[in-house]
């Protein structure tokens, strides 16, 4: 405890706040490596799919002559 206290008192406030506000990685990528990154996308991917194809289209794409 002292030695988390001697640093707080030793370090910067705005060094402190950079660190506080640095990102960290992700659980998940840190657990599993990048085979969640990817699953993610491609359901994102297939279900953006999905909405596209239910939409109601404005009308025939080719006028009939």
């Amino acid at each position: 405890m002292m030695k988390q206290m001697l640093w707080f008192m030793e370090t910067p406030r705005t060094e402190r706040k950079a660190q506080r506000l640095e990102r960290k990685e992700p659980w998940l990528e840190k657990w599993f490596g990048i085979v969640p990154i990817g699953t993610k996308l491609f359901v994102e991917k297939q279900l953006e799919r999905r909405h596209r194809s239910q939409k109601p289209t404005e009308g025939p794409r080719h006028p009939k002559l």
